[in-house]
């Protein structure tokens, strides 16, 4: 069997007044949140696709399906957290995390180190093996009118 594995996640929401914005377990003030039923972090959305996708694990609507009561609300760090359970029961663990935050809004910069800190808490992971970063799409589609944000993200899994 492969000792290492990669798997990629990706996810969209629109933006909406009235709740926070939280990207990688972290909230940013000042700034409108994301539309979704749970906490909407598009960026931790991402992450957990990516883990369950590096273990043929399926993916977040199947382990946490939208509409389900349980879930309303729900800080998304729960569902990375279920992916990793989902990974350690087929004996792997992260060993790096890459994610890009696409959008025209909020500059990542300022937040870097706290979103990049929060991410690897919640990975069991040392800071320094995550990366948040950020692109604009100049403009075009729906994430360059600012109508919302979006995340991709990659993970390398080991075998333990």
């Amino acid at each position: 069997m492969t000792r290492l594995r990669i798997g990629q996640g990706i996810d969209v929401h629109r933006f909406a007044d009235g709740r926070p914005l939280v990207l990688c377990g972290h909230h940013i003030e000042g700034e409108p949140g994301l539309e979704g039923y749970s906490d909407a972090d598009v960026a931790l959305h991402a992450v957990a696709d990516a883990i369950l996708g590096a273990v043929s694990g399926g993916d977040i609507g199947e382990h946490f399906p939208p509409g389900d009561a349980a879930w309303h609300g729900a800080e998304s760090s729960v569902f990375v957290s279920g992916a990793l359970a989902t990974a350690a029961a087929a004996g792997f663990a992260v060993v790096n995390c890459d994610v890009t935050i696409v959008g025209e809004r909020p500059r990542i910069a300022p937040f870097r180190s706290q979103l990049r800190s929060s991410l690897a808490t919640i990975l069991g992971i040392e800071t320094a093996a995550v990366s948040v970063k950020a692109t604009t799409t100049d403009g075009m589609g729906f994430l360059g009118r600012g109508e919302g944000l979006g995340a991709l993200a990659v993970v390398l899994m080991e075998k333990e």
